[in-house]
């Protein structure tokens, strides 16, 4: 099944440790502040338990808590090992259900303007041994919202991950500077920050470029 895209919005990013989380939650109280009805999914957890500490981090950005939530809309795919989704499946002995979670989606989407949902790791990873993170992106059709920083490496992870989302024809809608990173230098952050301004410019112009406070 294919989901709303106008109201679902996917957020990625360089790799695990880029802050997915807190951008997804930062962007979704801004967006929450402007008046839109908006609610946060994570598309699948892994490495908990019970439940998602990614949604719960979300809520508490936002200031508030969704009775989806209650109802198992909100991560409807958890696994206990902290992996990639296609490993931390297999090692729980399940199968992802893909059905069920694009289904939960669509169900937010009838109910709020706008669904983020967070993915997990990077924009390559893989959700199954034949699917990937992007190409779900792709054939859903939704807009991309890009995780950043401003951390070494991160020039050439993003230009990459950006050459294969244009690839694909998925829109990327807004690319996201987390201030929230380990290890930052001061002169590096200014000159990629600088450069995604450029590369914006040029390549995607119609991409906003929003820099996430550290929160």
């Amino acid at each position: 099944m294919a989901t709303t895209n106008d109201t679902v919005f996917f957020v990625s990013g360089i790799d695990t440790d880029v802050g997915k989380s807190v951008a997804t939650g930062w962007l979704a109280k801004r967006w929450q502040d402007e008046g839109l009805s908006i609610i946060t999914q994570k598309l699948v957890q892994t490495g908990s338990d019970r439940g998602s500490p990614d949604i719960a981090l979300h809520r508490r950005l936002m200031g508030r808590h969704f009775l989806e939530d209650d109802e198992g809309l909100t991560a409807p795919a958890v696994y206990t090992y902290p992996c990639s989704p296609h490993l931390a499946c297999e090692l729980d002995h399940k199968t992802l259900p893909l059905e069920t979670i694009l289904q939960a989606t669509q169900t937010l989407s009838d109910r709020y303007e706008r669904v983020l949902v967070e993915g997990a790791g990077g924009i390559m990873v893989p959700l199954t041994r034949s699917l990937l993170t992007i190409d779900l992106i792709a054939k859903q059709k939704w807009p991309l919202i890009f995780v950043t920083s401003g951390k070494l490496g991160s020039i050439s992870q993003t230009l990459l991950a950006l050459e294969a989302v244009k690839t694909r024809g998925i829109q990327l809608h807004t690319l996201i500077f987390n201030d929230w990173h380990n290890h930052p230098d001061d002169v590096i952050d200014r000159d990629t920050f600088g450069y995604f301004a450029e590369f914006l410019k040029n390549q995607w112009p119609e991409a906003a470029l929003l820099r996430c406070p550290r929160l």
